[in-house]
């Protein structure tokens, strides 16, 4: 079976699922950035961290009537990546750094829709980088990154606009990857 890569990013009112709410989620296919999802999510919770929020750009009160319902959205996210997932490919969750997008992301998939097209596993952008140059955790920031795969990728905590960030991120080092293995 293939894999097809999928980057994702989320903006969150706080640091855990469940006590705070994921209010938007964005995502696109490393390779194919133009192929993208974004939604913006009602919160399933009152709670916030300022810094959180400041981060996000969001108000809660305007996402309680614009957002949409979680269920709904993650149904439509399960969709898009049906759909762009070819036959005989699997989904695989593609963050920078993971722990973060994944969680948020698993739990809303498991609470509204008692599954997750991503199974139980995905793919961290940073532990590659520790692994393909051999730096440790603390230096394999993107700030401590070779400048090769950080040129021009700007986080501007727009969750479609970071996951595509990320993805081209990735790609850069995959391509690296590879030439280095032709020498």
């Amino acid at each position: 079976m293939s894999e097809i890569l999928i980057s994702v990013d989320i903006e969150a009112s706080g640091p855990i699922p469940g006590e705070f709410s994921m209010l938007s989620l964005g995502a696109c296919v490393v390779g194919a950035t133009e192929q993208r999802f974004y939604v913006e999510l009602k919160p399933i919770t009152r709670n916030f961290e300022p810094e959180a929020m400041s981060i996000a750009g969001f108000d809660l009160a305007d996402l309680e009537k614009s957002g949409v319902e979680p269920k709904i959205a993650m149904l439509d996210f399960e969709r898009w990546i049906a759909n762009v997932t070819p036959p005989d490919h699997r989904p695989i969750f593609v963050a920078y750094p993971i722990a973060f997008d994944w969680m948020f992301v698993a739990y809303y998939f498991h609470r509204f829709l008692k599954r997750n097209p991503f199974g139980i596993a995905g793919l961290d952008v940073k532990s590659f980088y520790m692994g393909m140059t051999g730096k440790p955790y603390l230096a394999s920031s993107k700030e401590g990154m070779e400048p090769q795969f950080t040129a021009d990728l700007e986080l501007t905590h727009n969750a479609v606009e970071d996951a595509i960030a990320q993805a081209k991120l990735f790609e850069r080092m995959l391509a690296a990857k590879q030439r280095e293995a032709k020498k």
